[in-house]
């Protein structure tokens, strides 16, 4: 069993849990937050008796192997290498920290202390994107990627009520591009690494932080195309374009249908069972990698992380958004 911490008192790491739960290697093991009662209330909610008010005494603790950072975005880079510096394991929420200089600094102490660092993308792992990834082939050279992430949040009520809440604040590194362009960025990545140009605009709210984008990344051969937004909604499948044909998605952040058009043939459906819950997948991979003494992910790895940010932290100079993590 390895024993995990949770960093993070909120929604996702409730569906994390419950996710997790389904790995006959999870034990939950103690919960952290600033205050006591706090901790109390969400270690009540989530089923675990140990607490820690104190993150560097979590970090020290012989009870916990491994830690799961749900924090605001601004935070991950201080929390995981605390964790990394003793010896745990650390599973971090998307995106892994405000900026590449930041991922650099996790990646480099988790190799320095030989400890697993992964990024929870949970889209890169489940089968449906595999399944992608293995049937490119199929469609001949890729001329064109196109994904689409646009969700209305319901805190965008609240920010124009005047009511700013962490999701639209640029001292918590966060914005559409950092919430959910990223899984348009990531998989991108992990299919065609590294573009040779990026071109990126967007929206800018008044807090300093983007409402919603769009990027032209280009390559020798192919391009891409991604837009994002949390003032928006859209329904637009996710696409990759090849000269013989397309493999299309229902959505890129969690795909759960699959279709292989290929030129002149009826669409197949390639569609993988995924009976497990969505972030089940990312917690299989994170364990297995501890089980089996490797240090990253073949997928989320360290380089794909750091390329997805440094990607993002171009977007960012080309909209004009800073974060204060920025100037650290």
């Amino acid at each position: 069993m390895i024993r995990f911490g949770i960093v993070g008192t909120n929604w996702i790491t409730k569906q994390f849990i419950e996710a997790a739960k389904e790995h006959r290697d999870f034990n939950l093991a103690a919960v952290y937050s600033r205050t006591e009662e706090k901790a109390r209330e969400f270690a009540g909610e989530i089923g675990v008796e140990r607490i820690f008010t104190s993150l560097e005494q979590m970090a020290q603790s012989s009870e916990i192997d491994a830690v799961y950072i749900a924090s605001p975005n601004s935070f991950h880079a201080r929390q995981a290498v605390t964790f990394l510096e003793n010896g745990k394991h650390v599973l971090c929420e998307k995106p892994l920290a405000s900026n590449a200089a930041e991922v650099r600094q996790m990646t480099s102490a988790a190799k320095k202390h030989g400890v697993v660092l992964m990024e929870a993308m949970k889209s890169t792992l489940v089968p449906n994107f595999r399944v992608i990834a293995d049937q490119l082939p199929m469609i001949g050279k890729v001329r064109r990627y196109f994904a689409s992430y646009c969700q209305y949040s319901s805190r965008y009520d609240a920010y124009k009520e005047g009511n700013v809440l962490n999701a639209f604040k640029p001292e918590f590194s966060n914005g559409s591009l950092m919430d959910i362009g990223t899984y348009c960025v990531y998989p991108l990545v992990v299919l065609f690494g590294r573009p040779d140009r990026i071109q990126a605009s967007g929206i800018i709210l008044e807090t300093g932080v983007d409402g919603e984008g769009s990027i032209l990344l280009g390559y020798k051969e192919m391009e891409a195309v991604v837009m994002f937004s949390k003032i928006t909604d859209s329904s637009l499948p996710f696409e990759i374009q090849g000269e013989n044909g397309n493999i299309s998605a229902d959505k890129v952040n969690v795909p759960e249908q699959v279709t292989l058009t290929l030129r002149g043939k009826a669409p197949e459906d390639l569609t993988q069972q995924q009976d497990r819950k969505p972030m089940f997948y990312e917690v299989e991979e994170f364990i297995s990698l501890i089980k089996n003494n490797q240090l990253e992910s073949g997928v989320n790895s360290h380089e794909n992380s750091l390329l997805t940010m440094e990607i993002i932290d171009e977007c960012r100079r080309q909209m004009g958004v800073v974060y204060p993590a920025d100037s650290k």
